[in-house]
């Protein structure tokens, strides 16, 4: 077993959290990740109204007794409001979960300083995925547990700087006293491995996660995922601002043709659009719509249970850190 900063935090078996996942990190998926032995994602943004969101977190629970952490993105959004974020908020002080990610905008700048006091008060660890050292060290002085050092390479939307994991990791955790776990190329247990060693306490995925059992999606995207390579993703939306990775495909090449030919938000979003995503997660039309998907695609061999992942990844990463102390003479 490995030992580090966040299995001793949550008490988990392996340093193994999955990222938000719109659409697809919900209670099954979140519940089956725990289980293995990880951390679960449960996505706020899935859910919008108090009810539903309270209910999520509910049937969580009646499937894992493990901790879980619930994502919390404050990004630009059609459905999201900010009454949202603070209901969001609200409800996981309330039902004290064991952690949340916060992506894009920090809390304090979002919400104010008053919603992570009320979040510590209820013993909830907080984690700011950034893809900058100054974001980081921001974070850590106003008071987060963790942070995420997010590389070019994810899925989702990496930071408009463009560093990779490689050497954001190591930057992350020479700036921070509080544990780094690192996100983007990560997807099996060489890379796991490469990320400890570089400083970090655990690894966050998303696009590796997808092509597992549980998680509810369409079996024509799982095995999209399995038949792609490492150079098939690009970035979309840069001209707005938003830049988001994604596969290679006939939407996105529509979405580029429109930023090449000087498109605005208003032309974008439509293409962008969240609800598409979600009928091609729900359908298998691959060609449909934006499909996040990070360049770690080109490690996806095949689509395994949550507990096979983590076992095969924990072997798998301890064997590369023992070949790697055999290299010192």
């Amino acid at each position: 077993m490995l030992k580090t900063e966040i299995t001793e935090m949550f008490g988990v078996k392996h340093p193994i959290i999955c990222g938000a996942m719109m659409w697809l990190a919900k209670p099954q998926l979140c519940a089956a990740i725990s289980n293995a032995g990880g951390l679960g994602n449960l996505t706020a943004g899935n859910f919008l109204t108090e009810q539903e969101f309270s209910e999520a977190l509910a049937e969580t629970r009646k499937l894992t007794d493990k901790p879980f952490l619930v994502n919390i993105s404050i990004h630009p959004s059609i459905r999201i409001t900010p009454d949202h974020y603070r209901m969001y908020v609200d409800i996981c002080a309330r039902e004290q979960v064991a952690g949340i990610e916060i992506s894009g905008s920090p809390l304090d700048r979002s919400l104010g300083m008053d919603s992570i006091e009320s979040l510590k008060k209820a013993g909830v660890k907080l984690f700011q995925k950034v893809g900058a050292v100054r974001h980081a060290v921001h974070a850590e002085k106003v008071g987060y547990d963790g942070i995420y050092a997010a590389g070019w390479e994810e899925a989702g939307h990496p930071l408009d700087d463009d560093v990779t994991t490689m050497v954001l990791t190591p930057k992350v955790a020479d700036a921070v006293k509080i544990p780094v776990v690192s996100c983007g190329g990560i997807a099996d247990g060489r890379t796991m491995a490469a990320a400890l060693n570089l400083g970090a306490q655990g690894v966050m995925m998303g696009t590796r996660f997808i092509a597992t059992r549980e998680c509810e999606v369409h079996q024509n995207c799982k095995e999209e995922l399995v038949r792609r390579q490492e150079f098939e993703t690009t970035l979309l939306g840069k001209s707005i601002g938003v830049q988001a990775r994604g596969l290679k495909n006939e939407h996105a090449g529509r979405i580029l043709a429109v930023e090449a030919e000087g498109g605005g938000l208003d032309d974008l979003l439509p293409l962008l659009s969240g609800l598409r995503m979600k009928e091609a997660w729900e359908t298998g039309q691959v060609d449909y719509s934006v499909i996040p998907g990070g360049q770690s695609v080109g490690l996806i061999n095949d689509i395994p249970t949550c507990r096979e992942l983590l076992d095969t990844m924990a072997s798998e990463c301890e064997a590369a850190l023992k070949r790697a102390a055999g290299l010192i003479v």
